[in-house]
């Protein structure tokens, strides 16, 4: 019995030992959480700690600069707004209903009249264009006008919209461009800085190496003193490259960012994409190009202005029908049990017959408009098919020679290594050196330089075709 109940103190005792590690485990936790969380806040809080940039690729590059960039912003209000003047023409096609209320209240001139509110006389308004001296108006009021003006108006609203929209694109596929163009601009000239880093670190290390041959008298001082003068061009060279990065990244962060000065990497494709064929591209042109929707649909706009006026010389029939109230009492029925409670329908039909020759002249006008974008619509095609010829040569020629850009490179850099060990070995002189560093430097450069053509070329030719 004593063992049993030592056992089950033991127990209890065992449950409260693991009560109390368990809550001193929870209250641990607690703790390392709040300071995890408070050294988190510290961390976004100070401003000495260094924000990790943002990795931007080409596609987050556009997608960014749609949304800061305000030209872009203001085609896409007017697309929009052209969108609903579409909506609000299209209403105006459909019957307007109004819900009329009035109180009139007109001296009278102390006579007695019926005003056709059953055989009692009432007294008479002083103006006789109000039916008595009391008037109460309550109606709803349907108007309906048919005209060619009208279709014509949605037909010019419906064109107007396609204008705008197709405006929206060539506003969106420059804005596309621009970005690529300052994107691969951006990654050239980082990469060109560290060319001129790297260049500038074989530089000191000739510099050392002509230094050390001097000692060993197996080089003349006039080789230290070109070494030198070779340190210091590739020195000044490195901080040009390096502002010109700079420049390069905040004129690209202006478009990126709420704040240009946002750290952030670029990630560029490794590999350039190839070309389509060339019946491909004629092809996309034809479909899709920007400049020739938008010239199709301003020529829309013209057609459906010469249709607005011509519609002036035809008549316009108007239906007004009106249900309610109009008596001199405001309720349904008036005295002597009349109905007040009614309706009314007219029927307008509006002739046209002389105004001074103002619509002929407005249809003259609008032809002459129209004309003019015919005209403009045959430029845009012309325009369309050399400036489509150009970007496609440039655009091959450029890819062409990405190729026989980095041959040049793996040569150049092949050649310096040889000089090198040619010079080390007293077989080369500091000017054939000098020389292989340049060859090496400018081979990388122009290399960075073709593909910043060649991504520009590309981006022009798939805003032409449509295909960005």
């Amino acid at each position: 019995m004593l063992r049993y109940i030592w056992r089950g103190g033991r127990r209890r005792r065992g449950r409260l030992l693991s009560g109390a590690i368990f809550g001193v485990f929870l209250l641990a936790k607690a703790i390392a959480s709040a300071n995890g969380q408070m050294a988190l806040e510290a961390a976004v809080q100070d401003p000495s700690v260094p924000a990790r940039p943002i990795t931007i690729t080409l596609e987050e590059a556009i997608r960014r600069a749609e949304a800061n960039e305000p030209a872009y912003a203001s085609s896409l209000a007017d697309s929009r707004a052209s969108a609903l003047d579409r909506s609000i023409a299209r209403a105006g096609l459909l019957p307007s209903v109004n819900y009329h209320n009035q109180a009139l209240y007109t001296q009278a001139n102390g006579l007695e009249n019926q005003a056709g509110q059953g055989a009692g006389a009432q007294p008479s308004p002083r103006f006789i264009a109000n039916n008595a001296v009391r008037e109460y108006a309550s109606q709803g009021v349907v108007n309906e006008t048919f005209g060619l003006g009208g279709w014509a108006a949605v037909r010019r609203a419906d064109a107007e919209a396609a204008w705008s929209a197709a405006e929206l694109e060539i506003a969106r596929r420059g804005l596309v461009s621009a970005v690529t163009s300052l994107f691969y601009l951006s990654v050239a000239a980082d990469q060109k800085a560290a060319v001129a880093d790297r260049a500038h670190s074989e530089s000191a290390d000739f510099t050392r190496l002509t230094t050390q041959r001097e000692q060993a008298r197996e080089a003349a001082h006039a080789d230290v003193v070109k070494a030198q003068l070779v340190e210091q061009q590739r020195d000044r060279e490195w901080a040009d490259a390096k502002v010109t990065a700079e420049k390069a990244r905040l004129e690209l962060a202006v478009l990126l960012f709420p704040d240009p000065r946002t750290p952030f990497s670029l990630e560029s494709p490794k590999d350039a994409a190839q070309l389509p064929s060339r019946s491909d591209v004629e092809e996309a042109a034809a479909k899709n190009n920007p400049e020739l929707k938008s010239a199709l649909a301003a020529l829309g706009v013209s057609n459906a202005d010469v249709q607005a006026a011509r519609a002036a010389y035809l008549p316009d029939l108007g239906l007004n029908v009106t249900y309610g109230i109009d008596a001199p009492q405001f309720a349904v029925n008036g005295p002597d049990h009349v109905r007040n409670l009614g309706y009314s329908a007219s029927v307008t039909v509006d002739i046209p017959v002389w105004d001074w020759l103002a619509t002929e002249h407005k249809v003259k006008q609008s032809e002459i408009r129209r004309d003019a974008a015919r005209i403009a619509l045959t430029a845009t095609q012309r325009r369309l098919i050399a400036r489509l010829d150009e970007a496609y040569s440039e655009a091959a020629t450029a890819l062409d020679q990405l190729a026989s850009l980095d041959a040049s490179v793996a040569t150049a850099a092949e050649s310096l290594r040889l000089t090198r060990l040619r010079y080390t070995e007293g077989e080369a002189t500091v000017l054939e050196v000098v020389d292989a560093e340049s060859a090496c430097v400018s081979g990388e450069n122009a290399r960075e330089d073709g593909r910043v053509r060649y991504q520009t070329a590309r981006a022009d030719l798939e805003s032409l075709t449509g295909t960005m």
